[in-house]
């Protein structure tokens, strides 16, 4: 088996797929148990069912690209070239990161509740995604494609070199941002209200935890893809928070956790060809499982 798997990591694409799915897994879990704590994990849920229905307008466009390239119009040719140039982030990434706005604004509507504004935004995502990737797909696989994007696929492991630098400038962006507001958000997860008394502007930092969260969920479409991504946020931060109780040593377990299980689900999944974002999961939840079991014991002792 090691072998076998030193064999595999002569690949490059290999070395990219698990230097992408680690980094990704320390940013999920660095904001993770923010998210916990401050009962924004409903954000992450929803905020993962709009990016299924970005990455469907990104398909389309490409889909609409493709047509362009054929037109007669110079001008229209002249911008498919400038657009075809650019990844599908741009396309997702900004539907995200409005969509987390549009969840942190709703969510505070009197008339709206939290729930509410997740199930609006989050169920008209995924209808409009689904019906945009049936009547636009180019693919004559459309059931295959959906479920590669929900639950994720083998995209992972056919990362470009380029691909690869804009997830590890995304991550230290995200990594970097939490280090340099560490004190405010902490703040803010804990007592806004004080936080609020003492100067902070809460609601900045709450947006700002909201677009970091798109930030992550974009990341990770391709490593456990949309519906799987909450389980990344949410599984390290709460088996942390099984064991220990103050917050730096709760973050620090929950980064341990979530690179170990992301490194370890990878690799297990080449070994085994079983499918990447699922296996990671399994590992979340064997590791919430030992140290709920962990928890249990010390408690009785």
């Amino acid at each position: 088996m090691i072998d076998t798997l030193a064999g595999y990591f002569e690949f490059s694409i290999i070395r990219y797929a698990l230097i992408v799915g680690l980094l990704i897994a320390l940013c999920s879990s660095l904001l993770g148990v923010t998210l916990v704590l401050k009962r924004f994990s409903f954000i992450g849920d929803g905020l993962s069912h709009v990016a299924f229905g970005a990455m469907s307008i990104a398909t389309v466009l490409e889909v609409t690209l493709k047509a362009a390239k054929y037109s007669d119009n110079k001008l229209a040719r002249a911008i498919v070239d400038v657009i075809d140039r650019s990844s599908s982030m741009a396309v997702i990434l900004p539907i995200t990161i409005l969509a987390a706005v549009l969840l942190l604004k709703t969510g505070q509507n009197t008339r709206i509740k939290g729930d509410a504004a997740v199930a609006m935004i989050s169920v008209g995502a995924l209808a409009v995604g689904y019906m945009l990737i049936n009547l636009f797909s180019a693919s004559a696989n459309v059931t295959g494609d959906v479920c590669s994007t929900l639950f994720g696929s083998t995209l992972i492991l056919t990362l470009t070199k380029e691909e690869v630098w804009l997830c590890v400038i995304m991550a230290a962006i995200v990594i970097a941002t939490f280090l340099v507001f560490y004190n405010k958000i902490f703040a803010v997860t804990f007592d806004e209200n004080f936080a609020r008394a003492t100067g902070v502007q809460s609601g900045a930092y709450n947006l700002l935890i909201a677009v970091i969260t798109a930030f992550i969920i974009v990341l990770a479409m391709n490593l456990v893809g949309s519906l799987l991504i909450s389980a990344l946020i949410i599984f390290p931060a709460l088996s942390a928070m099984r064991v220990f109780k103050s917050f730096r040593s709760v973050i620090i377990c929950s980064a341990v956790i979530s690179v170990i299980c992301a490194g370890a689900g990878m690799i297990a999944s080449i070994l085994f060809s079983t499918p990447v974002g699922s296996t990671i999961v399994i590992a979340d939840i064997a590791v919430f499982a030992v140290f709920s079991l962990i928890s249990s014991v010390l408690r009785r002792a």
